[in-house]
C-alpha cells in the first residue's frame, strides 16, 4: 500500500508542470509548431474576439483531452479519428450555443470561425499526440498548457493590430486620449488587414528565436 502511493506521481510534478509551461514558448503551438494559424489571421483584427476565441479554444482543448484520456481504451483504433471529431463537433456546439446567449455581438464577430475549431489542427494533434496515451490529469494539463500557448500568441496579435489599426484596445479610444492624433498620428489601415497578422507572427517568431537559441539548434 505504501509502496504503491509512493509510485504515484504528484499532480504538479516537473513533467506535468512542463505540459503547461513548454507550449507557452519553446514547444508553442503557433509559433514552433506553426498550427492554428488561420484563426490568427482571421481574428486578431480585434482584441475583444481574439480574446474570446482564446477562452473558447481552452475550454475545447482542455474538456476534449480529458474525454478522450477517459475513452482511450475503449476507442477502436479504426474510428479513434472519428470519436474525436464528435467530441471535438459537440463541444463546439456547445461552446457556440453560450455565446450566442451570453455574448452575441462577438459570437457574429467571430462568424464561422468558431465552428472552424472542429478543424483546428492544435486540436486534432493534442487529442491524437497525446490525450490518447495518457491519462485524465497529465492530458488536462496538457490541453490547458496548448491553449494557452496558442492564447497569448493571438491576445498579442490582436492587441497590437487593433491599437495601431484602430488606435482602440478592447474598444476603448486609447491614441485618442493620449493626444497622439493631434500631432499628427493617422490609423495604420494595414494593420487591420490579414497580411499583418502574418507579420506580427513572424516578428513574434523572430524574438522568440533569437531569445531561444535552442529553437534554431533543434531545427
Amino acid at each position: 500500500m505504501n509502496s504503491e502511493k509512493s509510485d504515484r506521481e504528484p499532480l504538479f510534478s516537473l513533467k506535468n508542470r512542463k505540459l503547461i509551461t513548454n507550449p507557452l514558448s519553446k514547444d508553442n503551438p503557433i509559433t514552433v509548431q506553426v498550427l492554428g494559424i488561420c484563426s490568427a489571421l482571421a481574428v486578431t483584427a480585434k482584441l475583444e474576439p481574439a480574446f474570446v476565441m482564446s477562452i473558447s479554444v481552452i475550454a475545447v482543448l482542455a474538456i476534449a483531452n480529458v474525454i478522450i484520456a477517459l475513452l482511450r481504451n475503449t476507442i477502436p483504433p479504426r474510428i479513434r479519428i472519428i470519436v474525436q471529431l464528435i467530441v471535438i463537433a459537440s463541444l463546439v456546439i456547445l461552446v457556440d450555443q453560450v455565446l450566442k446567449a451570453f455574448a452575441y455581438d462577438v459570437s457574429k464577430q467571430l462568424s464561422v470561425f468558431v465552428g472552424l475549431i472542429i478543424t483546428n489542427c492544435i486540436i486534432m494533434g493534442r487529442l491524437e499526440a497525446f490525450a490518447m496515451g495518457n491519462k485524465p490529469w497529465p492530458a488536462f494539463l496538457d490541453g490547458v498548457g496548448n491553449a494557452f500557448g496558442y492564447a497569448w500568441i493571438l491576445i498579442v496579435v490582436a492587441f497590437f493590430r487593433e491599437l495601431l489599426g484602430s488606435g482602440t484596445i478592447w474598444g476603448y479610444p486609447i491614441i485618442e486620449n493620449l493626444g497622439f492624433y493631434n500631432w499628427g498620428y493617422k490609423d495604420n489601415g494595414f494593420m487591420i488587414l490579414p497580411p499583418m497578422a502574418l507579420i506580427v507572427v513572424g516578428i513574434i517568431i523572430w524574438i522568440q528565436r533569437y531569445r531561444n537559441k535552442d529553437l534554431i539548434e533543434d531545427k
